[in-house]
């Protein structure tokens, strides 16, 4: 593994770990679940390379950052805090902020909530979806009814935390492979019904993975035994907070610059909508779809990954 520097910074009341390398204009980038701060071990150099100051954060509760205790501290609103806080403490105005699956959430987010701070944001994996006509976990039982679905497994803390906690390494080895470009179709979310547990049905990887070594698997499993899954789960947690506390955020859209980038073989694409991009972002540059790829786009395709975002910050220039 390459060899990063890092250290902890404080933000918005908590103490939070980063990695950087590089000099000149700051890059942000944040990790979504069940990650940290390693997913962006690929984008790290070649940003710095490109004469960049990269900035990957392990995210509030996972990895070496801090955990609070109260579902209550994983809302949006601190989520983005954090994020506008980190620029803050390295000295800076504003960003360019990079987020993958609810790190691209937070993103998108940090850019409506914190404007000033965040001059342009690129998101992989999760669309920016506007306000709902009502609480999102209200709206998801209505759409799935009798059959499971994993937002609405979360829900409840301690149960999936009890699923997955006893074996960390199984529990991300069948969520990184049923979730990438190697997987079948319907791996992710496959059909079943309410009452079976996340893991349930979810195959086991023939063979090592082409873009997570044993080693890359070490790494994140280490750091899961540490911090555990509860700050990450806590995140869905907070979804209907979040709906019930940003009201302003109805019909908002992206003024900032913006890209999109996901996998051609991402399983959300089953349930959100790319091209939506086009109407929620006033100044999208790009959208790019990743041939072959699945859900985790920057380490299972970086080289194109890489290529998209460097082209992307040249033309903010």
């Amino acid at each position: 593994m390459t060899e990063f520097a890092s250290r902890t910074i404080t933000t918005n009341g908590i103490r939070m770990r980063i990695v950087e390398v590089g000099e000149g204009p700051l890059v942000v980038l944040v990790h979504g679940f069940p990650e940290s701060w390693y997913s962006w071990r690929h984008q790290l150099p070649a940003l710095a390379d490109a004469g960049y100051h990269a900035v990957a954060i392990d995210v509030r509760g996972y990895g070496e950052t801090d955990a609070p205790e109260p579902v209550e501290a994983y809302t949006m609103k601190e989520l983005t805090a954090d994020v506008a806080g980190v620029i803050e403490a390295l000295g800076e105005e504003s960003a360019v902020i990079v987020g993958h699956d609810w790190g691209s959430m937070i993103s998108w987010h940090t850019a409506l909530l914190h404007p000033k701070r965040v001059r342009a944001v690129a998101g992989l994996s999760v669309a920016y979806a506007p306000r709902a006509p009502m609480p999102p976990t209200q709206l998801m039982k209505q759409i799935f009814g009798d059959h499971f679905f994993y937002i609405l497994y979360f829900q409840e803390p301690g149960v999936a935390e009890a699923e997955f906690e006893p074996d960390i390494r199984r529990f991300l080895r069948l969520f990184y492979h049923s979730a990438s470009g190697e997987a079948p179709e319907v791996s992710m979310l496959p059909e079943k019904k309410k009452g079976a547990t996340f893991l349930e049905g979810l195959p086991e990887p023939a063979q090592s993975s082409a873009w997570l070594s044993d080693a890359d698997l070490d790494y994140y499993v280490a750091a899961f035994e540490r911090a555990g899954v509860r700050g990450g789960l806590n995140r869905y947690r907070n979804m209907d907070r979040d709906w019930e506390e940003l009201p302003q955020l109805a019909g908002a859209k992206i003024e900032q610059p913006a890209l999109f980038i996901i996998g051609e073989r991402d399983p959300v694409r089953r349930f959100t909508n790319p091209e939506g991009m086009r109407e929620h972002a006033k100044n999208l540059r790009d959208l790019v779809v990743v041939p072959g790829a699945g859900h985790w786009v920057q380490q299972e395709r970086p080289k194109e990954t890489n290529e998209a975002l460097l082209a992307f910050l040249r033309g903010l220039a």
